[in-house]
């Protein structure tokens, strides 16, 4: 048995170290780097403009509520979520359009060896992309303070935060990069199933607390560590349900994510090719 696990993970590593290759050098996944890029630009400009200016007419609580704004907006409802739709959704069915997933398929690979290493490839990816431009955003949005930040990101709140918005990233990728890994082994045009989802995620202030619970966004507000309340004209009828604890949260993600793979893997297991579609 320790022989099947030890040559599976071979495996693994063998399809993951590929699969990476073909994210970061796919002709078409520029625009993946414009919505990891777009918060950095955002957050420097907003720097640069303060540095420029010589003061400021806010502090840094001000700004940790500003970034928790664009966490929730140009993050997790744009960047992740769009990013996760092409990373994932093309690792079977854009082998499929470039008329390749058959060499995979005449291999001496268990396809659920296949399923895992191209999730896995498609989470480290999305990661590396998400997480570094997070990291990068939350440092340049606070630097024009200078001492009083280093104070804050070593000494107070700010690195605990930016360890909390690490881990909902992670969680999101892993979520919703599970989901569009099934889409796009369902769906031959996975983008129609990606715009629902869009939509379901969109609402969920909206809906009732039964239903806010049935999707992704809600588990991941909880583990915001600054709260990003809606604004706007139709806020008034955003229902208001107490988040669920951290711990419940992620267990809760981790263990969709997983029952998200085991139906991809049910499905990947019956997968034929036919390019005449």
């Amino acid at each position: 048995m320790n022989r099947h696990w030890s040559l599976w993970w071979r495996q693994i590593a063998a399809v993951g170290r590929l699969e990476l290759k073909k994210t970061f050098f796919n002709k078409r996944a520029w625009w993946i780097y414009l919505l990891a890029l777009a918060p950095v630009i955002l957050t420097g400009g907003h720097s640069l403009a303060m540095l420029r200016r010589g003061q400021w007419s806010h502090d840094i609580g001000r700004d940790s509520a500003i970034f928790a704004g664009i966490y929730h907006m140009a993050y997790l409802r744009m960047g992740i979520f769009f990013g996760c739709v092409v990373i994932f959704s093309n690792l079977f069915r854009g082998e499929m359009l470039a008329k390749t997933m058959h060499y995979y398929l005449l291999a001496p690979v268990r396809r659920e060896v296949l399923l895992i290493g191209k999730y896995l490839s498609g989470l480290l990816a999305a990661l590396m992309l998400f997480a570094g431009s997070l990291t990068l955003s939350y440092i340049l949005l606070f630097v024009h303070f200078g001492p009083a930040f280093w104070e804050f990101f070593m000494r107070g709140p700010g690195l605990p935060h930016l360890g909390w918005y690490l881990l909902a990233t992670a969680l999101a990728c892993a979520g919703y990069g599970a989901i569009f890994l099934l889409m796009g082994l369902l769906f031959r045009n996975p983008m129609i199933p990606a715009a629902t989802v869009m939509v379901w995620e969109a609402i969920n202030p909206f809906l009732p607390a039964l239903l806010k619970k049935a999707s992704v966004i809600f588990y991941l507000k909880s583990l915001s560590p600054v709260d990003a309340p809606i604004q706007g004209g139709w806020s008034f009828l955003a229902i208001d349900v107490s988040p669920p604890p951290a711990w419940l949260a992620v267990a809760g993600l981790l263990l969709f994510s997983a029952l998200v793979l085991s139906l991809a893997g049910m499905q990947v297991r019956k997968l034929e090719i036919s390019y005449t579609e």
